[in-house]
């Protein structure tokens, strides 16, 4: 597996975020509350407003509701990949590093042992090259 690969969660979290960011916007708007929302249609008359408000906010639902399952889908992925390894430093800095999202710096902290952001990550480098 490669390091794109094992970041595909990392990047659909990025995108759940970035997509509720959008519904909160959408469900403000809804709200008549002024904010900026970018990208969304010009619509004329409250009634066809109202209408398409709804239309945008119920397809943005399902657009988050689509990338959590993602999400999910990718999360079990790893996690079937990082058990099957049978070294278990490898499978910690796996697990810190691809589930848990850290950044090197706090996986090595949790390694312990002496261990650096610099030695973690190499050690993954070797790993993955052997593969």
């Amino acid at each position: 597996m490669t390091k794109q690969e094992l970041s595909q969660l990392y990047y659909l979290n990025l995108e759940i975020e970035e997509e509720k960011r959008k519904l909160d916007e959408l469900e403000t708007a809804a709200t008549n509350i002024t904010t900026k929302i970018t990208g969304m249609p010009h619509v004329t008359g409250v009634s066809r407003k109202s209408e398409a408000m709804a239309i945008l906010i119920a397809e943005q639902r399902e657009l988050v509701a689509l990338k959590v399952r993602q999400s999910i889908i990718e999360y079990n992925r790893l996690n079937r990949y990082i058990a099957d390894i049978g070294d278990p430093l490898m499978r910690l800095i796996l697990s810190y590093r691809y589930i848990n999202g850290l950044t090197w710096n706090q996986v090595a902290a949790n390694i312990g042992g002496n261990n650096t952001a610099d030695s973690v990550r190499k050690a993954l480098d070797r790993f993955l090259s052997e593969q």
